[in-house]
């Protein structure tokens, strides 16, 4: 299943000088332009990395963004660096195939619940971070991209969930539970309580704060403090309480299979919901429309447990058939190190950084983004282990299905058995 978030890196086009790499070999029509050619075949602009160049693999979105300062540190390091646009949704899987053919990147760019998929396949190498990297980065992209207890990764942002209040809607800004909201809402009079994507399919990765606070989880941890799959908890005890709170909300109609990923934000930002529970791609929209608005963590439910959304954290990773391994680890700790990567990615298209200066630098200009950045340290990282893959779809479906008004306890249990089977 797509996590249907809209992206907040959205940049409308490519940057000139960036290479486009087809995804599947096919027409040119497929990616708007571009080589045409597959980069998991070798051809196309350079065929993968060589011993004269560092390449680096991004989507269509973070390229541009990244290609003026990884020039200009290949400038400084003596190296050439090419910056390659690979189509965001096939970027991991040729990236892998790539690689095991020996003309992949040197690096890619990629989300940290990638790792346990890369680590499965042999496509990534550990990463060593320097000694007092936790004086750099926030406690939230280490945690992310550590996995087996190694470091896979340089993380450089972080995305979460919070609350956004119509204040206009609303005279209170930031409710403290739930309850509160929902109260709120309804003195308000708006046309809808609260804006949360649902549809007919669900959306897990919106849903989660409400399904955490309510006792749900998705898998425990063993004695080393890794997720385990074999401890499912879809469809235990949590999740049936999750399931019973899920179906409180649908019948009162604070949430509602009409709200969906395409119209959640523009709900909120034409003054048709009292509150929205979204991501930092929901600022633009929402600062363009005028309305008087306030962020704040999103609230759990009285008596229950804190809503814990997830974590979302960018990274960039190290190929294991790397051809420039050196410069690669290099410009890794660069990036851990120094925040002028981060700092030149966030002026070209603003996104909350881990990078701690950073974070202190923009922290008055952005008081809104820095929210984000705060909420995300208690949120939980989105788990990188391959068998998260099975939870999405048969979740996703129980929990709309459940706001349906479908009978909560045997739904969510029917998703835990799909889920058990997938994972096997």
């Amino acid at each position: 299943m797509q996590i249907r978030r809209k992206s907040f890196l959205a940049l409308g086009g490519l940057a000139a000088g960036t290479t486009l790499l087809a995804a599947c070999g096919g027409s040119n029509s497929d990616t708007g332009g571009g080589t045409g050619s597959d980069p998991s075949d070798g051809g196309g602009a350079g065929g993968g990395a060589s011993a004269g160049r560092l390449v680096i693999w991004a989507d269509e979105e973070k390229a541009p963004a990244l290609e003026p300062s990884a020039k200009t540190w290949g400038e400084e390091n003596g190296i050439e660096v090419v910056v390659e646009v690979v189509p965001g949704d096939e970027l991991q899987a040729n990236f892998i195939t790539a690689n095991q053919a020996g003309n992949g990147p040197d690096v890619t760019m990629g989300a940290h619940d990638w790792i346990g998929n890369l680590v499965q396949n042999g496509a990534i190498s550990p990463v060593q971070l320097p000694s007092d990297v936790a004086d750099t980065i926030a406690p939230v992209g280490i945690d992310a991209i550590t996995y087996d207890s190694q470091t896979y990764g340089v993380p450089y942002a972080v995305e979460t969930l919070a609350l956004f209040a119509n204040n206009e809607l609303t005279d209170v800004a930031e409710p403290g539970t739930l309850e509160e909201l929902i109260s709120a809402g309804e003195a308000g009079g708006a046309e809808n309580i609260l804006s949360l994507p649902i549809g007919e399919s669900g959306d897990p990765y919106h849903m989660q704060p409400i399904y955490t606070s309510a006792g749900g989880y998705l898998f425990g941890k063993d004695s080393e403090g890794n997720l385990d799959p074999s401890d499912l908890g879809v469809g235990k005890e949590g999740s049936l309480a999750a399931a019973d709170k899920i179906s409180e909300l649908g019948e009162q109609g604070v949430l509602k299979n009409s709200i969906t990923g395409d119209n959640s934000i523009s709900l909120f930002a034409e003054g048709k919901a009292a509150y929205l529970i979204s991501g930092p791609w929901a600022l633009a929209d929402v600062r363009d429309s005028g309305i008087d608005f306030t962020v704040s963590p999103v609230p759990g439910f009285e008596g229950m447990e804190p809503a814990a959304p997830f974590a979302g954290v960018n990274s960039f990773y190290v190929a294991s058939n790397a051809a420039n391994a050196g410069f690669a680890q290099q410009f890794m700790t660069d990036v851990a190190t120094s925040p002028d990567v981060a700092q030149a990615m966030y002026e070209a298209n603003p996104l909350p950084p881990v990078n701690l200066q950073l974070r202190e630098e923009i922290a008055t200009s952005d008081e809104h983004l820095m929210i984000f950045a705060e909420a995300a340290e208690t949120a939980d990282p989105m788990p990188a282990i391959p068998a998260m893959s099975a939870i999405w779809e048969p979740l996703g479906i129980a929990q709309a299905n459940i706001v349906g008004g479908a009978d909560p306890h045997p739904t969510m249990e029917s998703a835990g058995e799909e889920i058990a089977a997938a994972i096997g």
